[in-house]
This record gives C-alpha cells, sequence and structure tokens, in this order.
C-alpha cells in the first residue's frame, strides 16, 4: 500500500504500462513465431514480407521504450543473418 498520494499515482501508471507493454512483447512474439514458421517452410516471399513487418515492431518497441534499442538492433541483425540464408 502506497504511502503518499505521489507513490499511489505511480503504482497506477506503472500498472498501466506494464499491461501496456506486456500486449506490445507478447505482439513481438507472435511476429517472431511467424517470421519463424515461414523460415521454417522456405517461401521466400512470404519470409521477406515477415521480416519487413517483424523488423518494423521491433523497431517501434524500441523507439516507445518497451525494449532496449540493442536488444532490437541484435534482434534485427539475427533476423538478416537468418533471412540471408533464404534465397530471396
Amino acid at each position: 500500500m502506497a504511502n503518499t498520494k505521489s507513490a499511489a499515482k505511480s503504482a497506477r501508471q506503472t500498472l498501466r504500462r506494464r499491461e501496456r507493454n506486456s500486449g506490445v512483447i507478447t505482439g513481438l512474439k507472435s511476429e517472431q513465431k511467424k517470421f519463424r514458421k515461414a523460415l521454417a517452410d522456405g517461401k521466400p516471399d512470404v519470409v521477406k514480407a515477415e521480416f519487413v513487418k517483424l523488423t518494423s515492431a521491433l523497431d517501434k518497441a524500441a523507439k516507445r521504450g518497451v525494449i532496449h534499442r540493442n536488444v532490437a538492433d541484435r534482434k534485427k541483425s539475427r533476423l538478416t543473418k537468418a533471412l540471408s540464408k533464404v534465397k530471396v
């Protein structure tokens, strides 16, 4: 229980932010699964489309502060490496 009004407000804000951020993170995980499935299927056009959507989602999450910029860059680097193994 918060002792001051400012602590109570901070607790409320933290709950709202956590809910919002968890939704974004869940969406990122879903996009990653779609990309991996497209890689496994081996369809170059689908892989490229999923790659574009996933990199965009990572950039947006980093811009909003949901994930760190370096995390987004590292994931994009690994995605690019995986994409280069597929004939696109």
